[in-house]
């Protein structure tokens, strides 16, 4: 199975740059029929694609800017890929009179990526992807050529969070697993399986720490607090606190048999340092399934890839 990464990937190589270096190499390129990478800087009222190879320009005619299965494709996601990078192969050069230019293909990258990649992809495969939008109910990932496949928002982390964006960002690469595929071929990711189990998170917190959280949810009987993505905490409740925000939460107890790590918030956490960002504990290629609670604890909490 031939690996493809998302767009973004290539373009800094020094494979890709030789490619893009002189004529001459773009034209061997496009004789061995390889893949590059170029950032899109037009689309114009044709809705064409026009990419900077250096040496010439390079145009994705409309219907060679991705591959549609249902309908035509959409003028946003055209319009979308301007300022970004974008992979393709050269058709043919030609020589307008002006200037050479080349007529690019993202439409052929992307349905090799499906048939050679995408499709042989099992729940449980552990690929990179990179997301490219964020919406109130989860985040769309491109996971190799901007084919693109959903991370529901419940599949991001443990925590509960309001939305992506208090994880995740627009243009950040991440890791993530396959957990299913529907009937029309098209995958649903998730990414809180290689965040760590309960006892790893809890691992890193000690008792009488003070460490920074961050408010997720207030309920009448306290409030949870977002220690890692894949761990929170209760607090009492006090006054003042809103969702969303820092604060600075002292470490009363962590009970691994009840998978409960219990808070007291102390101040402001806008002093100090940082939370960590991600963090993966699992680095392997496939899982087959996943154990989030200690066993001490007789709550499961699984996750089973078939």
């Amino acid at each position: 199975m031939r690996n493809f990464l998302p767009e973004g990937s290539l373009i800094g190589t020094r494979e890709n740059k030789e490619r893009i270096s002189s004529c001459n190499a773009l034209v061997q390129a496009a004789l061995d029929g390889e893949i590059l990478e170029a950032t899109a800087f037009l689309c114009d009222s044709s809705r064409n694609l026009h990419v900077n190879l250096g040496c010439m320009t390079g145009v994705i005619p409309k219907n060679e800017c991705a591959a549609v299965f249902d309908g035509e494709i959409k003028e946003s996601a055209i319009i979308s890929r301007v300022d970004r990078p974008v992979m393709f192969r050269i058709l043919e050069i030609e020589d307008s009179g002006a200037g050479k230019f080349a007529v690019l293909s993202r439409r052929r990258v992307q349905e090799q990526c499906i048939n050679d990649y995408v499709n042989a992809l099992a729940p449980g495969d552990v690929i990179s992807a990179k997301v490219t939008h964020l919406d109130d109910y989860g985040a769309f990932c491109d996971i190799g050529a901007g084919v693109s496949a959903l991370m529901p928002i419940d599949c991001i982390c443990v925590s509960r969070i309001p939305h992506p964006s208090a994880v995740l960002r627009c243009g950040q690469f991440i890791k993530a697993a396959v957990k299913s595929r529907d009937r029309q071929g098209r995958l649903t990711l998730t990414m809180k399986e290689l965040l760590g189990t309960w006892e790893e998170n809890a691992a890193f917190f000690r008792i009488g720490d003070t460490v920074p959280g961050i408010v997720r949810s207030i309920e009448k009987y306290g409030i949870f607090v977002e220690l890692s993505p894949n761990l929170a905490g209760l607090s009492e409740y006090v006054p003042g606190v809103n969702p969303g925000e820092r604060t600075a939460v002292f470490i009363k107890s962590v009970n691994p048999a009840k998978m409960k790590v219990k808070l007291i918030i102390t101040e402001d956490g806008g002093d100090l340092p940082p939370m960590s960002g991600l963090r993966y504990f699992f680095n392997g290629s496939h899982m087959d399934s996943f154990e989030y609670s200690p066993p001490s604890c007789p709550r499961r909490i699984t996750t089973v890839f078939a």
